[in-house]
């Protein structure tokens, strides 16, 4: 029997490089969107320390606010907050 899916809109599988920015002034960190939906996204970050609140960055332009909702080991899911 499979799972019911809880997500609110669809998910797209994709590996695209980003950066998550844990605090103001802190310098933003490697990692690699796994997938991605219009609530959220699935994270492989290598380091340890991931806060409950901080910031993806996409590029230069283009960053969201996001909420740590799971982690297994360096993967993670996070809810867009903004």
């Amino acid at each position: 029997m499979l799972a019911a899916n809880r997500r609110k809109s669809e998910r797209r599988l994709c590996r695209r490089i980003a950066k998550i920015q844990t605090g103001a002034g802190s310098l933003p960190r490697d990692c690699t969107i796994t997938d991605i939906s219009d609530g959220g996204v699935k994270v492989v970050a290598e380091y340890l320390e991931i806060p409950p609140n901080f910031t993806i960055i996409f590029a230069h332009d283009h960053a969201r606010q996001c909420r740590l909702v799971w982690r297994i080991g360096c993967e993670f899911g996070a809810e867009f907050t903004d």
